[in-house]
């Protein structure tokens, strides 16, 4: 083939890829905010700390969301990093959200824990940085591995059925680690299928401990 020729179409055809990457990124974030306006929507039939623990769930499912666009779709780490630090601030507020219906001890802890979590995250979505301004192998999948530890944690966090908040979540090449403590066997089977229904789970490894509540 003439050389000219097959690097005219070889730009033709990066051009198309990337022409469908910039139109699915923005289908799936422009569907994360519809499905953001119809959940924050649903909250307001309820009143005080059980509406604001809705409004932020809901950000923080968008966040998600928008979260997984960036990672499917981008390959920079300013998007990526962005995006992470966005789940890990949503996720934040849910679980503060949360911890204000507690009170005494059970509240302290949970905000420790709360705030632990937070600055892990934090710490983790800014670590991958790369001089180059995209993400190596190495730095996609720790990327791949932190979105599926915050999803985790989300689904968690929003499970009705889960009254504990001390269940700690570590992910390492798709296989998720639960450990910590849970009231009761039937709450860390649900921790457990919870996590396998998060999508990019390959394995559930159980760490858990039942510790019933005094």
């Amino acid at each position: 083939m003439n050389k000219l020729l097959f690097l005219v179409l070889a730009t033709a055809a990066s051009a198309s890829f990337a022409a469908t990457d910039t139109a699915s990124y923005k289908q799936m974030t422009a569907k994360a905010a519809s499905d953001y306006k119809v959940a924050k929507a649903a909250c307001d039939n309820q009143s005080g700390n059980a509406k604001d623990v809705c409004v932020a769930q809901a950000k923080a499912t968008r966040a998600h969301a928008e979260a997984d666009a960036a990672t499917q779709y981008k390959n920079d780490t300013k998007s990526l990093e962005k995006a992470r630090v966005s789940v890990a601030d949503a996720d934040y507020d849910v679980a503060k959200a949360k911890c204000k219906s507690l009170s005494g001890s059970d509240k302290d802890t949970c905000m420790t824990t709360a705030k632990s979590d937070h600055s892990l995250a934090i710490n983790d979505a800014r670590a991958d940085a790369g001089k180059d301004g995209t993400m190596s192998g190495r730095a996609s999948e720790a990327v791949a591995d932190s979105v599926i530890t915050t999803k985790v944690k989300a689904d968690l966090i929003r499970e009705p059925d889960l009254k504990s908040l001390d269940v700690h979540v570590e992910t390492q090449n798709g296989t998720v680690m639960l450990s910590g403590f849970v009231p009761s066997q039937a709450e860390a089977d649900k921790a457990i299928q919870v996590a396998r229904n998060v999508k990019g789970v390959s394995k559930v490894e159980n760490g858990l401990q039942i510790q019933p509540k005094q």
